[in-house]
């Protein structure tokens, strides 16, 4: 699983240098060198976790801190509702989510980005249907498109949880990638279609 990301991420890297940032003037390194401090500016105003839990015992709510989920950073998650420890996916299993998203550069202090209308996604609006991806499994359209990011709380809380995560654009949407940019997403997760 770690090689098809490492070769999606290379991929990616790949299309950024082939297409160019040269052209409008802001290398790669720039891009990462921006995306890093636009995370650094979200997580200024959060409490912050870089180790998880060793029980796997989350504090939640909105008061929660946002744990690291990988060593390097690329993935950051504040649990809203845990949901049940027993009822984690299997491999292959088939999750749909509700999500609402947006840039963290367009992100400032105090804003509430709903209300500023910076967000995009599915949670709003019932008549959107629901996506989903298969646990585990990044062959597949349904799951690579959304990114590793998206499937990383699901080691650590149920399927029935919410969660806010701060994904940077290696482990976020594959379209995405070249364009180097944070999200912050929340994110339930369900068993089936209904929500």
């Amino acid at each position: 699983m770690k090689n098809k990301i490492a070769a999606y991420l290379v991929a990616g890297i790949a299309a950024v240098l082939a297409l160019g940032s040269c052209s409008s003037g802001v290398s790669y390194a720039e891009l990462l060198r921006d995306e890093r401090k636009a995370t650094n500016k979200f997580l200024a105003y959060q409490r912050v976790e870089n180790e998880i839990p060793a029980d796997s015992i989350f504090e939640t709510g909105p008061a929660a801190p946002y744990y690291r989920l990988d060593e390097d950073g690329n993935v950051y998650m504040q649990v809203v509702r845990a949901g049940s420890r027993d009822n984690r996916p299997a491999a292959q299993q088939k999750i749909y989510f509700r999500f609402t998203y947006y840039s963290l550069f367009e992100w400032e202090p105090g804003i509430d980005p709903d209300a500023a209308g910076i967000t995009a996604g599915n949670a709003g609006d019932s008549q959107i249907q629901s996506t989903y991806f298969i646990y585990g499994n990044y062959d597949l359209e349904a799951s690579y498109q959304w990114g590793y990011g998206l499937q990383m709380p699901l080691q650590y809380v149920g399927i029935d949880s919410e969660v806010n995560l701060i994904i940077k654009s290696q482990y976020g949407f594959s379209s995405e990638i070249s364009n180097v940019t944070p999200y912050h997403f929340n994110v339930r997760y369900f068993e089936s279609a209904l929500d």
